[in-house]
């Protein structure tokens, strides 16, 4: 094989290592239940950004996302968190959680493609992102509880 082709063949295979590694630290799937005030229960199927390179590509480059699906992102430790919607395509409450799984805070049907910074009101765990609008139709609002393996709970 000539120099050029090997050089050729080992790009194309770091490429396809780098997508496919990228692909993967989104990949996780778990189960997550807010509990509302009254004690509703919403079930969500979650893909999990745990890494810091998961953190930062999110839902990027999304063009759908299903009524009970979303993504959560479980940082190390809690502290104010800010997210932006830079190439995201669909709009997404951004929902803050503080360590004992309590909701901080929600940011409703943020606006895709948009820098704004969407903040948490104070110190955050966690994030939840879930389709846009759907925070509001399901009643979810701050102080409601989130339930996952990777979270505290009030109710410890």
């Amino acid at each position: 094989m000539k120099r050029q082709d090997r050089a050729f063949a080992g790009f194309f295979l770091s490429l396809f290592l780098c997508v496919f590694a990228a692909m993967r630290a989104v990949a996780d799937v778990g189960s997550l239940t807010v509990e509302t005030a009254d004690g509703t229960e919403h079930h969500f199927g979650v893909e999990l950004a745990l890494t810091p390179e998961a953190r930062a590509q999110g839902l990027m480059f999304r063009r759908e996302l299903g009524p009970n699906k979303g993504m959560l992102f479980v940082f190390p430790d809690a502290d104010r968190r800010s997210f932006w919607m830079k190439n995201t395509y669909i709009p997404l409450d951004i929902i803050f959680i503080r360590r004992n799984g309590t909701i901080a805070n929600i940011v409703e049907s943020a606006e895709p493609e948009t820098l704004t910074s969407r903040s948490s009101t104070g110190r955050a765990s966690a994030v939840l992102e879930i389709p846009g609008g759907r925070a509001a139709e399901l009643g979810i609002k701050a102080g409601d509880l989130v339930r996952h393996s990777l979270l505290g709970t009030a109710k410890e």
